[in-house]
């Protein structure tokens, strides 16, 4: 195994915020409400508001990963 040290990159200072892991639970927490709506009724409103719903949630855990990598 390689034992050189990790670098202390800008990426891994982003990784360590729990600011970021709070965005990200976040998220999950609304595409998880997102995906009980859509299996919760059968009309269509419900389904489309379910869909807006989960790509919002969707779009929050990217926002994190991407803070993460530093783009």
């Amino acid at each position: 195994m390689d034992q050189r040290p990790l670098r202390n990159t800008k990426s891994i200072q982003n990784a360590n915020e729990s600011a970021i892991y709070k965005l990200l639970v976040v998220g999950v927490v609304i595409s998880i409400i997102g995906v009980f709506l859509r299996f919760a009724g059968d009309s269509m409103t419900l389904s489309i508001v379910s869909w807006a719903i989960l790509f919002a949630g969707a779009f929050v855990c990217c926002k994190a990963v991407f803070k993460i990598l530093g783009a």
